[in-house]
Protein backbone atom coordinates (compact mmCIF):
# COMPACT_ATOMS: atom_id res chain seq x y z
CA UNK A 1 0.00 0.00 0.00
CA UNK A 2 2.66 2.16 0.94
CA UNK A 3 4.77 2.22 -2.67
CA UNK A 4 1.25 2.97 -4.32
CA UNK A 5 0.52 5.78 -1.76
CA UNK A 6 4.03 6.70 -2.83
CA UNK A 7 4.10 6.32 -6.38
CA UNK A 8 0.81 8.38 -6.78
CA UNK A 9 2.22 11.38 -5.05
CA UNK A 10 4.99 11.34 -7.27
CA UNK A 11 2.40 11.78 -9.96
CA UNK A 12 0.47 14.32 -8.20
CA UNK A 13 3.46 16.33 -8.04
CA UNK A 14 6.08 15.55 -11.14
CA UNK A 15 7.02 18.38 -13.11
CA UNK A 16 6.53 19.70 -16.39
CA UNK A 17 9.92 19.77 -18.61
CA UNK A 18 11.13 21.39 -21.56
CA UNK A 19 13.19 19.86 -24.14
CA UNK A 20 14.85 21.93 -26.89
CA UNK A 21 14.60 25.61 -26.94
CA UNK A 22 11.86 27.15 -25.14
CA UNK A 23 11.34 29.71 -27.60
CA UNK A 24 9.79 26.88 -29.87
CA UNK A 25 6.35 26.70 -30.89
CA UNK A 26 3.77 25.07 -33.82
CA UNK A 27 2.25 28.43 -33.64
CA UNK A 28 3.17 31.52 -35.68
CA UNK A 29 5.20 34.34 -33.46
CA UNK A 30 3.98 37.41 -35.29
CA UNK A 31 2.66 39.66 -32.26
CA UNK A 32 4.12 42.70 -31.27
CA UNK A 33 4.73 44.43 -27.95
CA UNK A 34 1.79 46.82 -28.99
CA UNK A 35 -0.33 44.33 -30.22
CA UNK A 36 -0.36 42.56 -26.49
CA UNK A 37 -0.33 45.63 -24.87
CA UNK A 38 -3.87 46.70 -26.55
CA UNK A 39 -4.52 43.09 -26.11
CA UNK A 40 -5.02 43.36 -22.20
CA UNK A 41 -6.19 46.85 -22.37
CA UNK A 42 -8.89 45.44 -24.57
CA UNK A 43 -9.41 42.38 -22.15
CA UNK A 44 -9.56 44.32 -18.66
CA UNK A 45 -11.78 48.07 -20.05
CA UNK A 46 -15.28 46.33 -20.71
CA UNK A 47 -18.28 45.27 -18.84
CA UNK A 48 -15.46 45.58 -15.53
CA UNK A 49 -16.04 50.05 -16.03
CA UNK A 50 -19.40 50.64 -17.39
CA UNK A 51 -21.51 47.80 -16.53
CA UNK A 52 -20.20 46.48 -13.00
CA UNK A 53 -19.08 49.96 -11.46
CA UNK A 54 -22.96 51.41 -11.58
CA UNK A 55 -23.92 48.07 -9.16
CA UNK A 56 -20.84 47.93 -7.00
CA UNK A 57 -21.30 51.37 -6.46
CA UNK A 58 -24.53 51.15 -5.27
CA UNK A 59 -24.77 48.24 -3.31
CA UNK A 60 -21.50 47.86 -1.73
CA UNK A 61 -19.24 51.13 -1.99
CA UNK A 62 -20.62 54.69 -2.56
CA UNK A 63 -17.63 56.95 -3.93
CA UNK A 64 -15.08 54.61 -1.91
CA UNK A 65 -15.03 52.47 -5.25
CA UNK A 66 -12.09 54.91 -6.02
CA UNK A 67 -10.09 53.31 -3.22
CA UNK A 68 -11.48 49.63 -3.90
CA UNK A 69 -10.40 49.75 -7.78
CA UNK A 70 -7.01 50.94 -6.54
CA UNK A 71 -7.00 48.23 -4.57
CA UNK A 72 -7.96 45.87 -6.68
CA UNK A 73 -5.54 47.14 -9.27
CA UNK A 74 -2.99 47.37 -6.42
CA UNK A 75 -3.75 43.42 -5.79
CA UNK A 76 -3.73 42.92 -9.58
CA UNK A 77 -0.58 44.86 -10.18
CA UNK A 78 1.45 42.30 -7.68
CA UNK A 79 0.39 39.46 -9.24
CA UNK A 80 0.85 40.95 -12.40
CA UNK A 81 4.61 41.00 -11.75
CA UNK A 82 4.41 37.58 -11.00
CA UNK A 83 3.16 36.55 -13.72
CA UNK A 84 5.36 38.77 -15.94
CA UNK A 85 8.19 36.89 -14.56
CA UNK A 86 7.12 33.67 -15.61
CA UNK A 87 6.13 34.98 -18.86
CA UNK A 88 10.64 36.26 -19.21
CA UNK A 89 11.21 32.76 -17.79
CA UNK A 90 8.83 30.58 -19.80
CA UNK A 91 6.99 31.97 -22.63
CA UNK A 92 4.49 29.31 -23.11
CA UNK A 93 0.69 29.47 -23.96
CA UNK A 94 -1.32 28.23 -20.68
CA UNK A 95 -0.50 31.54 -18.53
CA UNK A 96 -1.23 30.31 -14.67
CA UNK A 97 -2.35 26.61 -16.07
CA UNK A 98 2.19 26.30 -17.33
CA UNK A 99 3.79 28.25 -14.53
CA UNK A 100 2.03 26.51 -11.57
CA UNK A 101 2.92 22.76 -13.81
CA UNK A 102 6.54 24.11 -13.88
CA UNK A 103 6.33 25.34 -9.89
CA UNK A 104 4.56 23.67 -8.16
CA UNK A 105 3.71 20.14 -9.89
CA UNK A 106 0.67 18.43 -12.45
CA UNK A 107 -2.14 18.45 -10.06
CA UNK A 108 -1.69 21.53 -8.65
CA UNK A 109 -1.59 22.70 -12.39
CA UNK A 110 -4.76 20.94 -13.58
CA UNK A 111 -6.59 23.06 -10.77
CA UNK A 112 -5.47 26.05 -11.86
CA UNK A 113 -6.01 25.02 -15.34
CA UNK A 114 -9.42 23.97 -15.00
CA UNK A 115 -10.09 27.60 -13.24
CA UNK A 116 -8.85 29.21 -15.59
CA UNK A 117 -10.49 27.96 -18.87
CA UNK A 118 -13.72 28.38 -16.86
CA UNK A 119 -12.75 31.74 -15.91
CA UNK A 120 -12.38 32.72 -19.42
CA UNK A 121 -16.05 30.92 -20.61
CA UNK A 122 -17.51 32.91 -17.58
CA UNK A 123 -15.64 36.26 -18.34
CA UNK A 124 -16.69 35.69 -22.23
CA UNK A 125 -20.23 34.67 -21.42
CA UNK A 126 -21.01 37.86 -18.73
CA UNK A 127 -19.32 40.33 -21.00
CA UNK A 128 -22.06 38.81 -23.77
CA UNK A 129 -24.64 39.20 -21.56
CA UNK A 130 -23.37 42.81 -20.65
CA UNK A 131 -23.16 43.65 -24.59
CA UNK A 132 -26.52 42.33 -25.01
CA UNK A 133 -28.19 44.19 -21.94
CA UNK A 134 -26.25 47.69 -22.68
CA UNK A 135 -27.61 47.63 -26.85
CA UNK A 136 -30.99 46.33 -25.45
CA UNK A 137 -31.83 49.50 -23.42
CA UNK A 138 -30.46 51.53 -25.97
CA UNK A 139 -33.54 50.02 -27.93
CA UNK A 140 -35.98 50.33 -25.11
CA UNK A 141 -36.04 46.77 -24.05
CA UNK A 142 -37.41 45.85 -27.44
CA UNK A 143 -34.77 42.90 -27.98
CA UNK A 144 -35.90 41.92 -24.21
CA UNK A 145 -39.43 41.88 -24.59
CA UNK A 146 -39.69 40.83 -28.02
CA UNK A 147 -37.45 37.61 -26.70
CA UNK A 148 -39.70 36.40 -23.96
CA UNK A 149 -43.06 37.01 -26.11
CA UNK A 150 -41.75 34.49 -29.00
CA UNK A 151 -39.61 32.34 -26.43
CA UNK A 152 -40.87 32.70 -23.18
CA UNK A 153 -39.61 33.27 -19.73
CA UNK A 154 -36.36 30.64 -18.01
CA UNK A 155 -37.13 29.41 -14.60
CA UNK A 156 -36.23 31.90 -12.22
CA UNK A 157 -33.59 30.46 -9.88
CA UNK A 158 -29.83 32.13 -9.00
CA UNK A 159 -28.30 30.72 -12.21
CA UNK A 160 -30.76 31.26 -14.83
CA UNK A 161 -31.19 34.61 -16.28
CA UNK A 162 -34.92 35.97 -17.14
CA UNK A 163 -35.01 35.01 -20.29
CA UNK A 164 -32.74 33.21 -23.07
CA UNK A 165 -30.02 35.64 -24.47
CA UNK A 166 -30.01 34.92 -28.38
CA UNK A 167 -27.73 37.86 -28.91
CA UNK A 168 -25.17 37.18 -26.86
CA UNK A 169 -25.09 33.99 -27.90
CA UNK A 170 -25.27 35.43 -31.22
CA UNK A 171 -21.82 37.62 -30.29
CA UNK A 172 -19.87 34.60 -28.50
CA UNK A 173 -20.27 32.84 -32.03
CA UNK A 174 -19.34 35.88 -34.26
CA UNK A 175 -16.21 36.54 -32.12
CA UNK A 176 -14.99 33.21 -32.05
CA UNK A 177 -14.96 33.21 -35.76
CA UNK A 178 -12.88 36.39 -35.59
CA UNK A 179 -10.24 34.32 -32.88
CA UNK A 180 -10.71 31.06 -36.02
CA UNK A 181 -9.07 33.52 -38.21
CA UNK A 182 -6.25 33.74 -36.51
CA UNK A 183 -4.23 35.23 -33.99
CA UNK A 184 -3.18 38.59 -35.85
CA UNK A 185 -6.10 38.90 -37.43
CA UNK A 186 -8.02 39.02 -34.25
CA UNK A 187 -5.63 41.31 -32.54
CA UNK A 188 -5.96 43.68 -34.98
CA UNK A 189 -9.85 43.87 -34.39
CA UNK A 190 -9.01 44.52 -30.79
CA UNK A 191 -6.83 47.11 -31.57
CA UNK A 192 -9.40 49.37 -33.44
CA UNK A 193 -12.46 49.07 -30.55
CA UNK A 194 -9.65 49.60 -28.08
CA UNK A 195 -8.34 53.06 -29.41
CA UNK A 196 -12.15 54.24 -30.00
CA UNK A 197 -12.73 52.92 -26.17
CA UNK A 198 -9.80 55.11 -24.82
CA UNK A 199 -11.02 58.11 -26.81
CA UNK A 200 -14.74 58.11 -25.44
CA UNK A 201 -12.91 57.00 -21.70
CA UNK A 202 -10.82 60.57 -22.13
CA UNK A 203 -14.21 62.53 -22.96
CA UNK A 204 -16.32 61.06 -20.06
CA UNK A 205 -13.38 61.89 -17.67
CA UNK A 206 -12.78 65.28 -19.10
CA UNK A 207 -16.57 66.27 -19.83
CA UNK A 208 -18.02 64.80 -16.98
CA UNK A 209 -15.61 66.39 -14.40
CA UNK A 210 -17.33 69.77 -15.82
CA UNK A 211 -20.34 68.42 -13.48
CA UNK A 212 -18.62 67.66 -10.44
CA UNK A 213 -19.89 68.46 -6.96
CA UNK A 214 -16.64 67.60 -3.89
CA UNK A 215 -19.75 67.71 -1.65
CA UNK A 216 -20.78 64.37 -2.20
CA UNK A 217 -17.30 62.97 -1.40
CA UNK A 218 -16.53 65.44 1.70
CA UNK A 219 -18.68 65.24 5.13
CA UNK A 220 -21.65 63.25 6.61
CA UNK A 221 -25.12 62.41 5.68
CA UNK A 222 -27.69 63.13 8.45
CA UNK A 223 -27.87 59.98 10.55
CA UNK A 224 -23.49 60.71 10.43
CA UNK A 225 -22.86 58.41 7.73
CA UNK A 226 -19.70 59.43 6.03
CA UNK A 227 -20.65 60.32 2.67
CA UNK A 228 -17.26 58.50 0.86
CA UNK A 229 -17.29 55.32 3.19
CA UNK A 230 -21.12 54.93 3.35
CA UNK A 231 -21.03 50.99 3.58
CA UNK A 232 -17.46 51.53 5.97
CA UNK A 233 -14.20 49.52 5.19
CA UNK A 234 -15.88 46.10 4.52
CA UNK A 235 -18.01 47.63 1.89
CA UNK A 236 -15.21 49.30 0.34
CA UNK A 237 -13.48 45.59 0.68
CA UNK A 238 -15.89 43.89 -1.00
CA UNK A 239 -16.26 46.32 -3.47
CA UNK A 240 -12.58 45.65 -4.51
CA UNK A 241 -13.36 41.80 -4.75
CA UNK A 242 -16.03 41.94 -7.12
CA UNK A 243 -14.29 44.90 -8.98
CA UNK A 244 -11.14 42.16 -9.44
CA UNK A 245 -13.59 41.22 -12.32
CA UNK A 246 -12.38 44.31 -14.21
CA UNK A 247 -8.73 43.12 -13.61
CA UNK A 248 -9.12 39.58 -15.14
CA UNK A 249 -7.58 40.36 -18.42
CA UNK A 250 -3.79 40.54 -17.48
CA UNK A 251 -3.66 37.37 -17.42
CA UNK A 252 -4.75 36.81 -20.76
CA UNK A 253 -1.30 38.42 -21.90
CA UNK A 254 0.61 35.30 -21.10
CA UNK A 255 -1.38 33.23 -23.01
CA UNK A 256 -0.10 34.79 -25.59
CA UNK A 257 3.58 33.89 -24.75
CA UNK A 258 4.03 31.54 -27.60
CA UNK A 259 2.68 34.44 -30.30
CA UNK A 260 4.95 37.27 -29.26
CA UNK A 261 7.90 37.98 -31.72
CA UNK A 262 10.11 38.82 -28.51
CA UNK A 263 8.39 37.61 -25.40
CA UNK A 264 10.79 37.66 -22.39
CA UNK A 265 10.22 41.46 -23.71
CA UNK A 266 6.89 41.84 -25.06
CA UNK A 267 4.76 40.33 -21.81
CA UNK A 268 6.57 41.99 -18.97
CA UNK A 269 6.53 45.47 -20.86
CA UNK A 270 2.86 45.21 -21.96
CA UNK A 271 1.69 43.57 -18.62
CA UNK A 272 2.80 46.98 -16.80
CA UNK A 273 2.07 49.52 -19.60
CA UNK A 274 -1.66 47.87 -19.72
CA UNK A 275 -2.10 47.58 -16.09
CA UNK A 276 -1.13 51.49 -15.76
CA UNK A 277 -3.12 52.36 -18.36
CA UNK A 278 -6.19 49.97 -17.07
CA UNK A 279 -5.78 51.41 -13.62
CA UNK A 280 -5.53 55.07 -14.17
CA UNK A 281 -8.87 54.74 -16.62
CA UNK A 282 -10.92 52.89 -14.08
CA UNK A 283 -10.45 55.31 -11.32
CA UNK A 284 -10.51 58.67 -13.18
CA UNK A 285 -14.32 57.03 -14.42
CA UNK A 286 -15.38 55.87 -11.20
CA UNK A 287 -14.47 59.47 -9.18
CA UNK A 288 -15.79 61.22 -12.07
CA UNK A 289 -19.14 59.31 -11.86
CA UNK A 290 -19.40 59.62 -7.87
CA UNK A 291 -18.52 63.39 -8.14
CA UNK A 292 -21.55 63.71 -11.14
CA UNK A 293 -24.48 62.12 -9.12
CA UNK A 294 -25.18 60.85 -5.30
CA UNK A 295 -24.09 57.15 -5.43
CA UNK A 296 -27.71 56.41 -3.75
CA UNK A 297 -29.02 57.96 -7.71
CA UNK A 298 -26.48 55.59 -9.69
CA UNK A 299 -27.73 53.76 -12.57
CA UNK A 300 -26.86 50.08 -11.82
CA UNK A 301 -26.57 48.97 -15.19
CA UNK A 302 -26.20 52.12 -17.43
CA UNK A 303 -24.52 54.03 -15.15
CA UNK A 304 -22.11 56.41 -16.93
CA UNK A 305 -25.00 57.18 -20.06
CA UNK A 306 -27.51 58.06 -16.96
CA UNK A 307 -25.38 59.78 -15.12
CA UNK A 308 -25.02 62.63 -18.07
CA UNK A 309 -28.95 62.56 -18.27
CA UNK A 310 -29.41 63.74 -15.28
CA UNK A 311 -26.93 66.55 -15.90
CA UNK A 312 -28.54 67.30 -19.15
CA UNK A 313 -26.26 66.04 -21.78
CA UNK A 314 -28.29 63.28 -22.92
CA UNK A 315 -26.24 63.30 -26.17
CA UNK A 316 -23.61 62.64 -24.44
CA UNK A 317 -25.81 59.32 -23.56
CA UNK A 318 -24.65 58.08 -27.28
CA UNK A 319 -20.92 58.39 -27.02
CA UNK A 320 -20.73 56.95 -23.87
CA UNK A 321 -22.51 53.50 -25.23
CA UNK A 322 -20.22 54.02 -28.21
CA UNK A 323 -17.49 53.04 -25.87
CA UNK A 324 -19.17 50.47 -23.52
CA UNK A 325 -20.27 48.50 -26.90
CA UNK A 326 -16.41 48.76 -27.98
CA UNK A 327 -15.34 48.02 -24.41
CA UNK A 328 -17.20 45.30 -24.07
CA UNK A 329 -16.37 43.98 -27.74
CA UNK A 330 -12.75 44.04 -27.05
CA UNK A 331 -13.13 42.45 -23.56
CA UNK A 332 -15.09 39.47 -25.18
CA UNK A 333 -12.25 39.05 -27.55
CA UNK A 334 -9.51 39.20 -25.25
CA UNK A 335 -11.27 36.15 -23.45
CA UNK A 336 -12.12 34.22 -26.07
CA UNK A 337 -8.12 34.85 -27.56
CA UNK A 338 -6.94 33.30 -24.36
CA UNK A 339 -10.05 30.52 -23.72
CA UNK A 340 -8.73 28.04 -26.91
CA UNK A 341 -5.00 29.26 -25.82
CA UNK A 342 -4.95 27.64 -22.30
CA UNK A 343 -7.42 24.53 -23.58
CA UNK A 344 -4.50 23.81 -25.44
CA UNK A 345 -2.15 24.07 -23.14
CA UNK A 346 -3.96 21.65 -21.19
CA UNK A 347 -4.23 19.30 -24.37
CA UNK A 348 -1.42 19.27 -25.56
CA UNK A 349 0.40 18.25 -21.73
CA UNK A 350 -2.35 14.78 -21.78
CA UNK A 351 -3.89 16.24 -19.32
CA UNK A 352 -7.57 16.99 -21.29
CA UNK A 353 -8.55 15.29 -24.48
CA UNK A 354 -5.72 15.40 -27.52
CA UNK A 355 -7.85 16.49 -29.77
CA UNK A 356 -7.84 20.52 -28.13
CA UNK A 357 -4.13 20.40 -28.89
CA UNK A 358 -4.52 20.30 -33.10
CA UNK A 359 -3.53 22.99 -34.96
CA UNK A 360 -4.88 24.23 -38.25
CA UNK A 361 -2.23 24.34 -40.85
CA UNK A 362 -2.98 27.58 -42.30
CA UNK A 363 -4.73 29.86 -39.57
CA UNK A 364 -2.02 28.67 -36.34
CA UNK A 365 -5.17 28.48 -34.55
CA UNK A 366 -6.04 25.78 -31.61
CA UNK A 367 -8.94 25.50 -33.86
CA UNK A 368 -11.03 22.33 -32.42
CA UNK A 369 -10.23 24.20 -28.57
CA UNK A 370 -11.74 27.35 -30.48
CA UNK A 371 -15.15 25.46 -31.99
CA UNK A 372 -15.89 23.77 -29.02
CA UNK A 373 -15.24 25.93 -26.31
CA UNK A 374 -16.74 29.07 -28.09
CA UNK A 375 -20.05 27.26 -28.65
CA UNK A 376 -20.18 26.34 -24.52
CA UNK A 377 -19.35 29.59 -24.10
CA UNK A 378 -22.12 31.07 -26.31
CA UNK A 379 -24.27 28.56 -24.72
CA UNK A 380 -23.63 29.77 -20.99
CA UNK A 381 -24.30 33.53 -22.61
CA UNK A 382 -27.67 32.13 -23.68
CA UNK A 383 -28.92 30.84 -20.51
CA UNK A 384 -27.32 32.51 -16.84
CA UNK A 385 -27.62 35.49 -15.01
CA UNK A 386 -24.53 37.84 -15.34
CA UNK A 387 -24.25 38.34 -11.70
CA UNK A 388 -23.58 34.63 -11.04
CA UNK A 389 -21.20 34.49 -13.65
CA UNK A 390 -19.28 37.42 -12.09
CA UNK A 391 -19.29 35.45 -8.45
CA UNK A 392 -17.92 32.31 -9.55
CA UNK A 393 -15.63 34.34 -11.98
CA UNK A 394 -13.56 36.60 -9.25
CA UNK A 395 -12.67 33.42 -7.09
CA UNK A 396 -11.26 31.51 -9.17
CA UNK A 397 -9.19 34.26 -10.53
CA UNK A 398 -7.77 34.68 -7.25
CA UNK A 399 -6.85 31.30 -6.34
CA UNK A 400 -4.87 31.14 -9.62
CA UNK A 401 -3.18 34.44 -8.74
CA UNK A 402 -2.31 33.62 -5.04
CA UNK A 403 -0.65 30.23 -6.82
CA UNK A 404 1.40 32.11 -9.05
CA UNK A 405 2.71 33.94 -6.66
CA UNK A 406 3.72 31.22 -4.35
CA UNK A 407 4.98 29.88 -7.18
CA UNK A 408 7.22 33.02 -7.85
CA UNK A 409 9.17 32.57 -4.03
CA UNK A 410 9.39 29.00 -4.64
CA UNK A 411 11.09 29.11 -7.85
CA UNK A 412 13.41 31.83 -6.74
CA UNK A 413 14.82 29.83 -4.03
CA UNK A 414 15.33 26.97 -5.88
CA UNK A 415 18.90 26.19 -7.69
CA UNK A 416 19.46 27.54 -10.97
CA UNK A 417 21.52 24.50 -11.70
CA UNK A 418 23.26 26.80 -14.47
CA UNK A 419 26.66 26.70 -15.63
CA UNK A 420 28.52 30.01 -14.80
CA UNK A 421 31.21 31.93 -16.95
CA UNK A 422 33.41 30.24 -14.79
CA UNK A 423 32.04 26.79 -15.86
CA UNK A 424 31.48 26.06 -12.27
CA UNK A 425 27.48 25.60 -10.91
CA UNK A 426 25.96 28.10 -9.19
CA UNK A 427 23.97 26.02 -7.20
CA UNK A 428 26.19 25.49 -4.40
CA UNK A 429 24.36 27.81 -1.99
CA UNK A 430 21.35 28.56 -3.88
CA UNK A 431 18.15 27.72 -1.92
CA UNK A 432 20.47 27.08 0.89
CA UNK A 433 20.14 28.78 4.24
CA UNK A 434 22.75 31.31 5.39
CA UNK A 435 26.09 30.44 6.63
CA UNK A 436 25.74 32.84 9.79
CA UNK A 437 22.17 31.77 10.97
CA UNK A 438 21.99 30.49 13.98
CA UNK A 439 20.74 26.85 14.59
CA UNK A 440 21.79 26.53 10.84
CA UNK A 441 22.49 22.71 10.55
CA UNK A 442 18.96 22.48 12.59
CA UNK A 443 17.37 24.41 9.62
CA UNK A 444 18.54 22.95 6.46
CA UNK A 445 17.00 20.33 4.67
CA UNK A 446 18.74 18.18 2.15
CA UNK A 447 17.15 19.13 -0.80
CA UNK A 448 18.12 22.74 -1.24
CA UNK A 449 14.44 25.37 -1.11
CA UNK A 450 12.69 22.42 0.74
CA UNK A 451 12.48 24.61 3.87
CA UNK A 452 11.10 27.63 1.49
CA UNK A 453 8.18 25.63 0.29
CA UNK A 454 7.16 24.63 3.53
CA UNK A 455 7.84 27.93 4.70
CA UNK A 456 5.77 29.35 1.73
CA UNK A 457 2.68 26.71 2.79
CA UNK A 458 2.24 27.76 6.57
CA UNK A 459 2.33 31.35 5.30
CA UNK A 460 -0.39 31.23 2.74
CA UNK A 461 -2.24 29.25 6.16
CA UNK A 462 -1.73 32.10 7.89
CA UNK A 463 -2.73 34.77 5.86
CA UNK A 464 -5.91 32.22 5.22
CA UNK A 465 -6.63 32.19 9.17
CA UNK A 466 -6.04 36.50 9.39
CA UNK A 467 -8.27 36.77 6.15
CA UNK A 468 -11.27 34.60 7.73
CA UNK A 469 -11.05 36.68 10.91
CA UNK A 470 -11.38 39.84 9.10
CA UNK A 471 -14.04 38.82 7.00
CA UNK A 472 -16.05 37.01 9.87
CA UNK A 473 -16.11 39.98 12.08
CA UNK A 474 -14.19 38.27 14.55
CA UNK A 475 -11.71 40.87 14.46
CA UNK A 476 -13.74 43.25 16.76
CA UNK A 477 -13.79 40.54 19.51
CA UNK A 478 -10.76 39.97 21.97
CA UNK A 479 -9.95 36.50 21.04
CA UNK A 480 -10.07 37.39 17.71
CA UNK A 481 -7.62 40.26 18.00
CA UNK A 482 -5.60 37.36 20.04
CA UNK A 483 -5.55 35.28 16.89
CA UNK A 484 -5.32 37.81 14.63
CA UNK A 485 -1.58 38.86 16.45
CA UNK A 486 -0.68 34.98 17.13
CA UNK A 487 -1.06 34.28 12.98
CA UNK A 488 0.46 37.27 11.89
CA UNK A 489 3.49 36.67 13.67
CA UNK A 490 2.98 32.97 12.50
CA UNK A 491 3.54 34.44 8.77
CA UNK A 492 6.28 36.82 9.69
CA UNK A 493 8.36 34.59 11.06
CA UNK A 494 7.79 32.30 7.73
CA UNK A 495 8.23 34.92 5.87
CA UNK A 496 11.32 36.27 8.01
CA UNK A 497 13.01 32.46 7.63
CA UNK A 498 12.69 32.76 3.51
CA UNK A 499 14.55 35.78 3.68
CA UNK A 500 17.23 33.62 5.44
CA UNK A 501 18.03 31.67 2.62
CA UNK A 502 20.29 32.20 -0.61
CA UNK A 503 17.87 33.25 -4.00
CA UNK A 504 18.87 31.47 -7.38
CA UNK A 505 21.51 33.19 -9.27
CA UNK A 506 19.75 32.01 -12.92
CA UNK A 507 19.30 35.40 -15.40
CA UNK A 508 16.32 36.25 -16.77
CA UNK A 509 14.58 39.44 -18.81
CA UNK A 510 12.62 40.12 -15.57
CA UNK A 511 12.16 39.44 -12.23
CA UNK A 512 9.93 40.22 -9.29
CA UNK A 513 11.64 42.99 -6.94
CA UNK A 514 11.06 42.51 -3.28
CA UNK A 515 11.38 38.86 -3.28
CA UNK A 516 9.72 37.11 -1.22
CA UNK A 517 8.06 40.62 0.66
CA UNK A 518 6.13 41.52 -2.98
CA UNK A 519 4.83 37.86 -3.96
CA UNK A 520 4.03 37.42 -0.28
CA UNK A 521 1.99 40.94 0.03
CA UNK A 522 0.13 39.87 -3.52
CA UNK A 523 -1.31 36.82 -2.15
CA UNK A 524 -1.85 38.15 1.36
CA UNK A 525 -4.33 40.62 -0.64
CA UNK A 526 -6.07 37.81 -2.67
CA UNK A 527 -6.63 35.86 -0.05
CA UNK A 528 -8.33 38.83 1.70
CA UNK A 529 -10.20 39.51 -1.33
CA UNK A 530 -11.59 35.73 -1.46
CA UNK A 531 -12.42 35.57 1.91
CA UNK A 532 -14.69 38.21 1.29
CA UNK A 533 -16.95 36.64 -1.16
CA UNK A 534 -20.04 35.34 -0.78
CA UNK A 535 -20.48 31.33 0.59
CA UNK A 536 -22.60 30.06 -1.92
CA UNK A 537 -19.45 30.86 -4.48
CA UNK A 538 -17.04 28.62 -2.55
CA UNK A 539 -19.45 26.05 -2.63
CA UNK A 540 -19.81 26.77 -6.52
CA UNK A 541 -16.04 26.50 -6.74
CA UNK A 542 -16.11 22.96 -4.60
CA UNK A 543 -18.79 21.59 -6.99
CA UNK A 544 -16.60 22.98 -9.91
CA UNK A 545 -13.13 21.09 -8.90
CA UNK A 546 -15.15 18.11 -8.13
CA UNK A 547 -16.09 17.41 -11.83
CA UNK A 548 -12.76 18.38 -12.39
CA UNK A 549 -10.86 16.43 -10.13
CA UNK A 550 -12.86 13.69 -11.50
CA UNK A 551 -11.29 14.21 -15.33
CA UNK A 552 -7.71 14.21 -13.97
CA UNK A 553 -8.27 10.94 -11.89
CA UNK A 554 -9.49 9.08 -14.86
CA UNK A 555 -7.67 10.79 -17.90
CA UNK A 556 -5.63 13.65 -17.38
CA UNK A 557 -3.28 11.59 -14.86
CA UNK A 558 -3.18 8.50 -17.57
CA UNK A 559 -2.34 10.36 -20.53
CA UNK A 560 -0.26 13.02 -19.34
CA UNK A 561 2.74 13.39 -21.64
CA UNK A 562 4.75 13.36 -18.43
CA UNK A 563 3.61 10.40 -17.90
CA UNK A 564 3.96 8.80 -20.81
CA UNK A 565 8.05 10.03 -21.11
CA UNK A 566 8.88 8.49 -17.71
CA UNK A 567 7.32 4.88 -19.60
CA UNK A 568 9.11 5.88 -22.85
CA UNK A 569 11.84 6.35 -21.45
CA UNK A 570 11.95 2.96 -18.52
CA UNK A 571 11.85 5.96 -15.48
CA UNK A 572 10.77 4.34 -12.55
CA UNK A 573 9.39 7.43 -10.77
CA UNK A 574 8.29 10.55 -11.69
CA UNK A 575 10.47 14.14 -12.04
CA UNK A 576 10.22 15.46 -8.68
CA UNK A 577 12.71 17.91 -7.30
CA UNK A 578 14.44 15.37 -5.19
CA UNK A 579 15.43 13.20 -7.84
CA UNK A 580 16.95 16.45 -10.23
CA UNK A 581 19.23 17.13 -7.11
CA UNK A 582 20.33 13.30 -6.68
CA UNK A 583 21.06 12.72 -10.40
CA UNK A 584 22.53 16.15 -11.26
CA UNK A 585 19.93 17.17 -13.49
CA UNK A 586 19.26 20.77 -14.82
CA UNK A 587 15.58 21.25 -13.23
CA UNK A 588 13.17 23.21 -14.97
CA UNK A 589 11.82 23.71 -11.76
CA UNK A 590 10.39 22.14 -8.61
CA UNK A 591 8.18 20.26 -7.13
CA UNK A 592 6.52 21.21 -2.90
CA UNK A 593 8.03 18.88 -0.79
Amino acid sequence: MRPYFTRLTERFFRLKSFGGDVLETRMKRCLSTTDITLLGVGHMIGAGIYVLTGSVVRNSTGPSIVLSFILAGFASLLSALCYAEFGARFPKAGSAYTYTYIGVGELWAFVIGWNIVLEHMLGAAAVARSWSGYLDSLLGQAIKNSTITNLGQLNNSSFFGDYPDLVAFVVVIAVAVFIALGSKTSTNFNSVFTLINMCVIIFVVGYGMTFADFDLWTGSDESGVSNFFPMGISGTLAGAASCFFAYIGFDGLATAGEEAANPSRAIPLATFVSMSIVTTAYVSMSAALTLMVPYKEVHPTAAFADAFARRGAVWAKYVVSLGALSGMTTSLVGSMFALPRCVYAMAQDGLIFKTFAHINEKTKVPVNAVVVFGAATAIIALLFDIETLVEFLSIGTLLAYTIVSACVIILRYRPAGAASQSGHLNSECEGRIRAWVPFQTALSTPVPGQTVAWSVIFMTASFCGVSVLFSSGACHTTLGKIGIFILSVISLAFIGLICLHHQSKAQIDFKVPFVPLLPAGSILINVLLMTHLAPITWVRLAFWLTIGFAVYLFYGMKHSTEENREFSQGVSKSTTYESMVSEQVTPQSVALP
